[in-house]
């Protein structure tokens, strides 16, 4: 089905020049059709301003078509830009197979601020999905037609997803902007807030998504394909991980996994499948693919071109004797007489079969060890203990051996890095946040590692369009 996005222009703004985030906004939907540019389409997959807000159902669309263009596009797709492959190669999960140059110089830490490739484009594209949320927000707050219950659920998703979309700004690129409006005369000067304060911004807007958010998925059918309380507190509780705020990180990931009712490890065969009970959210394919964008890019067979990653050596090393996700989640093939292994997490490999599968964002696995971490570090030997031991559990694998704080975090790392291994840069962030990037990554393949490759650059284009802008350290 072909996506139409229309969007209606304030009177006030029509005549004005276009900011550098909302110019990206305005020509996606130009390109469509400008005879179909004031028209409102039927409420399916549409991203409209609050001019159309007339209903609930107007305003339910609106928020759908940002999940759907979510799966299409590039940093949130689980695809070929996504921030899940790009993480993988610029780590030790992934050795690049492609001769395109941007895959290249990702996987050999050498980026650059003039580069147009993937590294500017998930600059690009999440200030365009945070353009959106915030659209949402005013839309739905200057409406007097939506019911109470849609608009805490539309705002609750859209306050979500501007911290959601930040939270991977801030990780990849440092100190970066916080936009919370369309007003463009705004966004055209902005500078950029220090990572302790965008955290700050994000753990906020986690908090009143979480008091705005239904509990369960009837939002949304009963699929787990649009974020409720749970998915707002799984994202918070990463957040309080990372900022190293260990007692909230405790709290927060404790109540989804006490909620055993919505949520349970599945076997490692079921993780991915469509609304099972480990998934937190999910995206469905909008396009009636029956297979996601990550069994697209990772599962490779004889007669493939193999020209995406494929699992590093020290990544395999990595698996224990009988780890069962080195059995499940691991494939190879053979091309030229050489074994290449692949991601083989999602498994359905053709696309006119039953859809079985959703891309997921968010599991359970990742909770319990949010909450063995922040137990380490907070001197609970036994509690962290317990958590690591469920995800081996599932994994076929005894009890940890691991009795003191140092030996558990170091645990901690590994059990992160065979469980989350090319999910949405758990690795790369893994490094980056605990300070090993430059001792794993320093001489690892042709990797040519330096200190500031920790962050991403900005991208050039917007150093030079705005003026309060400033380049991260190590990038002309």
């Amino acid at each position: 089905m072909k996506i139409i996005y229309t969007y209606i222009w304030r009177k006030r703004a029509r005549s004005n020049s276009l900011g550098f985030f909302t110019m990206l906004v305005f020509l996606a939907f130009i390109i469509s059709s400008c005879d179909e540019f004031v028209k409102i389409a039927p409420p399916t997959s549409e991203i409209v301003s609050k001019t159309v807000y007339t209903d609930d159902g107007t305003a339910i669309s609106a928020i759908r078509g940002i999940y759907s263009e979510m799966w299409i596009g590039n940093l949130a797709s689980g695809g070929g830009s996504s921030v899940s492959l790009i993480g993988g190669l610029i780590s030790d999960e992934l050795i690049n197979q492609s001769s395109f140059q941007s895959w290249i110089d990702i996987s050999n830490n050498n980026l650059s601020s003039q580069s147009t490739g993937n590294a500017t484009g998930l600059w690009n594209e999440a200030y365009k999905f945070i353009y959106y949320a915030n659209s949402i927000l005013e839309g739905v707050d200057n409406s007097a037609e939506i019911t109470e219950t849609a608009a805490n659920q539309l705002m609750g998703e859209a306050k979500f997803l501007r911290a959601f979309f930040h939270f991977y700004l801030v990780n990849l690129f440092g100190d970066v902007p916080y936009i919370n409006t369309t007003d463009y005369l705004l966004n055209n000067v902005v500078e950029r807030e220090a990572v302790t304060v965008v955290y700050e911004k994000i753990i906020q807007d986690l908090k009143d998504a979480q008091s705005l958010l239904a509990e369960d998925y009837s939002f949304s059918a009963g699929e787990r394909v649009q974020p409720n309380k749970f998915v707002a507190t799984a994202l918070l509780a990463r957040a309080y991980l990372y900022t190293e705020d260990w007692a909230n990180a405790e709290a927060e990931a404790s109540k989804i996994i006490q909620n055993n009712a919505t949520y349970e490890l599945e076997e490692l065969n079921h993780a991915f499948l469509k609304n099972n009970k480990e998934a937190i959210w999910q995206l469905p394919s909008v396009t009636g693919n029956s297979r996601t964008n990550e069994s697209a890019i990772f599962i490779r067979r004889e007669t493939d071109v193999i020209n995406y990653g494929t699992l590093t050596h020290e990544l395999l090393l990595a698996f224990e004797d009988n780890d069962m996700r080195r059995k499940n989640w691991v494939d190879s093939t053979i091309r030229n007489e050489i074994v290449h292994y692949f991601p083989f997490k999602y498994k359905v490999e053709k696309t006119n079969v039953p859809i079985t599968e959703y891309s997921t964002l968010m599991r359970l696995a990742e909770l319990y060890l949010i909450r063995a971490e922040a137990r380490a570090h907070q001197g609970d030997i036994t509690g962290a203990q317990t958590d690591i031991n469920a995800i081996r559990e599932r994994a076929g694998l005894g009890n940890t051996t691991a009795s003191d704080q140092t030996a558990l975090l170091l645990a901690i790392e590994h059990e992160r890095r065979v469980e989350l291994f090319t999910e949405w840069g758990h690795r790369w962030f893994d490094l980056i946040r605990t300070g090993r990037a430059g001792a794993v990554l320093s001489g690892f393949g042709s990797k040519d590692w330096q200190d500031t490759d920790v962050l991403f650059p900005i991208p050039q284009t917007e150093i030079e369009n705005n003026p309060n802008m400033v380049q991260n350290p190590g990038y002309n």
